[in-house]
């Protein structure tokens, strides 16, 4: 199983691809689950991972189609692999196709469409998440995402496990990759990865200071190691700005060593599983 960083700025880019995250998603945790960036900052994130990982993007809640498009298509202009677009308010099916189709259409090069189902779909004012695995199929996303629109709760608080793994496979049948996201921290990763999900979304477990702080590499690090799979090969060396900007506090660095920070997420997983 793969792990999704959810970063909003350079900095937080780069201490996530130095944790060893799988996938970097450009996102502003300040405007909901799906908050995207500006351009330009979603440019200078694209800058800093400068190809080592695939690159997503937080599209927002579709609301209009040209919209929808413009967006996608000032995307894939910075090679963005993935767009994520989410339907909070969207209740029609009729409407949430014409808009994921919309989306697809504008998905151009190796840019590919996901698209965001949400836990708490009421909440949401949403439609129910199998209903967007049938939409995202016919419109030929790549994948879907189940996400949770408040963060007041994580997934599985949410969503049994069971109608999670009914939604997982329903994806894999209809040809597409599962993604699970929504308040998640180490202890979801094992059960998500049970679950036959492709890959996990986490943003404020790998905070200093929750969703709206700063990636923490060594969080990121613990992370990976509870996801479960190799870690992928490290980042090239960061460019002479990058070290600049490190040695002027601006990009702090700690002296932790991988090691020793899964030995001690090991532990409290395994504290967690036998008070379970």
């Amino acid at each position: 199983m793969q792990l999704l960083i959810s970063v909003a700025g350079p900095a937080d880019a780069r201490a996530a691809l130095l944790g060893g995250a799988d996938v970097i998603d450009a996102k502003d945790p300040r405007h909901g689950a799906l908050g995207p960036v500006p351009l330009h900052r979603l440019a200078a994130i694209r800058a800093t991972v400068a190809g080592a990982r695939p690159l997503s993007a937080a599209l927002g809640d579709a609301a209009r189609e040209d919209a929808l498009a413009g967006a996608v298509a000032a995307a894939a202009t910075l090679g963005v692999v993935f767009v994520k677009v989410g339907f909070a308010g969207v209740t029609s099916e009729v409407r949430a196709r014409r808009l994921a189709v919309a989306a697809r259409q504008r998905a151009e090069g190796e840019t590919r469409l996901v698209l965001v189902a949400y836990a708490d779909w009421r909440h949401a004012e949403s439609l129910a998440p199998a209903r967007l695995v049938s939409i995202a199929a016919d419109a030929g996303a790549a994948g879907v995402l189940l996400d949770t629109a408040s963060k007041s709760a994580p997934l599985f608080a949410i969503q049994p496990v069971a109608s999670v793994a009914a939604w997982v496979a329903a994806a894999h049948a209809a040809g597409m990759f599962a993604a699970l996201a929504g308040s998640l921290s180490g202890p979801d990763l094992a059960p998500a990865r049970a679950l036959g999900a492709d890959l996990v979304g986490v943003r404020g477990a790998a905070c200093v200071g929750g969703r709206t702080g700063r990636v923490s590499r060594p969080r990121v690090a613990a992370l990976r190691a509870s996801a479960g799979a190799a870690p992928p090969p490290p980042p090239p060396p960061p460019p002479p700005a990058s070290r600049v900007l490190v040695g002027m506090g601006i990009l702090p660095e700690r002296d932790v060593e991988l090691p020793e920070i899964v030995r001690r997420y090991d532990e409290m997983l395994h504290a967690v599983r036998e008070r379970a």
